[in-house]
């Protein structure tokens, strides 16, 4: 039996993943910060599916936390054949009214969590001649929109770019790019959601089935909905300047900072 790592894996996007990854048969290391939620996750997959659901409680947006899933994805005796990087977060506020240090919590687990988890998990992938990984990233990486919409951007490219360096060696890379997801994610941040129309939302495990789909064909960025895909068309043709002035007024209407 193959083992998927996920971080950020009792809530959203990431929970939605355990539950499809543990139903084809795969085994688990669920990462979290919260040690009970994760012991309550893993018994309850391992009892449905009956597959081995290790708990690994750590903060990625500490060093220790980033350092413990480190070794754990260079295990070689232990191997890990699928990363998903989900863990994250959004400010609620422009930018200059959130703090200095919340900005900079929020680029530790966008885009530096990102960069090593993948180096760990990819090196021994490629010995191996086999692996997967997938950065959950946000269409908010394709327009104008603070930082939160600059670290998903940063993913994006990060992740295409590795792609393309390990061509040909077994390990794939896969940015994903949801839109809107009903998660704990904007609870968390205190933003609401009464605003949002309804046709923006995404369900979660058909999000989750969509990318692994397009995993399986070798792509190295999935927008996981027809409506989605259909607004980043247009995003691709607006005038720069526009697009700045619609997302930022858009961002403080729905999205994080």
């Amino acid at each position: 039996m193959t083992t998927a790592l996920i971080t950020g894996a009792t809530a959203g996007i990431g929970a939605a993943f355990a539950r499809r990854l543990a139903a084809d048969g795969h085994n688990l290391v669920l990462v979290a910060r919260d040690t009970k939620r994760l012991q309550e996750q893993a018994t309850e997959l391992h009892d449905r599916h009956g597959i081995e659901a290790e708990v690994l409680t750590a903060d990625l947006s500490e060093e220790d936390g980033i350092t413990a899933v480190e070794q754990r994805l260079a295990d070689r005796t232990h191997p890990v054949d699928l990363l998903v990087n989900n863990a994250g977060f959004g400010n609620k506020g422009r930018f200059l009214e959130v703090p200095m240090a919340d900005e900079l919590t929020m680029l530790k687990v966008h885009c530096e969590a990102v960069l090593r988890l993948t180096a760990a998990a990819a090196q021994p992938m490629r010995e191996r001649g086999r692996g997967g990984v997938v950065n959950v990233a946000s269409v908010a990486a394709f327009v104008p929109r603070g930082t939160y919409g600059a670290s998903k951007a940063w993913v994006v490219q990060f992740t295409q770019g590795a792609a393309r360096d390990l061509a040909g060696t077994g390990v794939r890379l896969m940015a994903l790019c949801p839109g809107f997801v009903r998660t704990e994610f904007h609870q968390r941040a205190g933003m609401g959601t009464d605003n949002i129309p309804g046709w923006m939302w995404l369900d979660a495990d058909k999000l989750v089935a969509a990318a692994l789909a397009d995993l399986a064909k070798g792509k190295s960025l999935s927008i996981p909905d027809p409506r989605y895909k259909a607004l980043m068309g247009v995003v691709k043709l607006a005038p720069r300047g526009l697009l700045g002035g619609l997302s930022s007024r858009t961002g403080r209407k729905y999205g994080p900072q």
